[in-house]
């Protein structure tokens, strides 16, 4: 492709994911973000083109949609690219933002492993008057920040994960401890135990990936925190297994369960993609909670992916 062709295609992008045009399908911008994400990640390759690319997806936090922009912050922190930094630091003080979206910035910076954020993370920690789930968020990124740069990281014997994503904290490592499931699901629901080391429970549980694996994780739906309990539905996500569908329906359908914990079952159940799963999800479209409603049809575009010859979820 020449650079011709690659500027046009990143204009393009731009205008799908903006919605330029007033009548884009929101799955369709879904497609264009994580398109120009993959942009947005090669600044060692092309960076004038990398930059260009998170440039084009911040300018998305304009928008109204609080899925999409939630998504967007997300994108912003998988790119490993610190332009993206700045932009999400403003993301998180701007109390014009809905919570979901400022969660996920301060998310995206610990993904970053961004140092220079550390004194405005450890501000919103440490608010009182802050809601629960940016304090718990920012909690995770300061832990994962100080974490990534450790001794402790480096000497460390991780699994290495199916999966590609930065998550909000590392799995814990690899020991005769860490291999058992009943005590990982133990740490998992020890409310004792500091956040950033339930998390790293969390993770091990996905990387060990078996049904008893998947279904200790289940029991975090119990949890008191809507953050804690998105992140056990995001897993499942990843982890595809028809089994965890029947806590995932119960979740999705509790409408007293925060619209952050029930979107992102919504989604795990569009990456499953049973059979099973197609009339529940279309049951949500008209949910009174936006954010739902635009999961569900997220969703729903996730299953018909996963259920045809399409090579990546990315093309437009």
């Amino acid at each position: 492709m020449s650079d011709v062709n690659e500027a046009t295609s990143l204009e393009r992008l731009r205008d799908v994911l903006i919605n330029n045009t007033g009548d884009i399908k929101l799955a369709h911008r879904f497609r264009a973000l994580f398109f120009l994400k993959s942009i947005g990640a090669e600044y060692s390759e092309k960076p004038e083109d990398a930059n260009k690319a998170i440039k084009y997806i911040g300018e998305c936090f304009a928008d109204s949609s609080e899925l999409l922009k939630h998504e967007v912050a997300y994108v912003l922190g998988q790119t490993k690219n610190m332009t993206s930094a700045p932009i999400l630091r403003d993301v998180l003080e701007s109390k014009e933002q809905q919570v979901m979206v400022r969660h996920e910035a301060a998310e995206a910076l610990g993904a970053l492993g961004d140092k220079d954020s550390l004194d405005l993370l450890v501000k919103y920690y440490e608010d009182p008057a802050e809601v629960e789930e940016i304090r718990q968020t920012c909690e995770l990124a300061i832990e994962r920040i100080k974490w990534e740069n450790s001794s402790k990281a480096k000497e460390e014997k991780l699994e290495t994960s199916l999966y590609e994503s930065i998550d909000p904290a590392p799995p814990l490592a690899i020991d005769g401890s860490n291999t058992k499931i009943s005590k990982l699901q133990t740490i998992l629901n020890d409310q004792n135990t500091p956040l950033f080391e339930r998390y790293r429970a969390m993770f091990r549980l996905r990387d060990i990936g078996t049904d008893e694996a998947a279904l200790a994780l289940a029991t975090g739906f119990s949890d008191p925190s809507a953050l804690f309990k998105h992140e056990i539905a995001y897993v499942f996500g990843q982890l595809s297994n028809p089994v965890t569908v029947p806590s995932l329906v119960q979740v999705l359908k509790d409408t007293s369960q925060a619209a952050m914990v029930r979107h992102e079952a919504a989604e795990a159940l569009g990456s499953i993609a049973t059979d099973e799963v197609l009339p529940i999800l279309q049951g949500f479209l008209k949910d009174e909670d936006e954010v739902v409603r635009d999961s569900a049809v997220v969703a729903l575009d996730m299953y018909e992916y996963e259920n045809s010859n399409e090579v990546e979820y990315a093309a437009v």
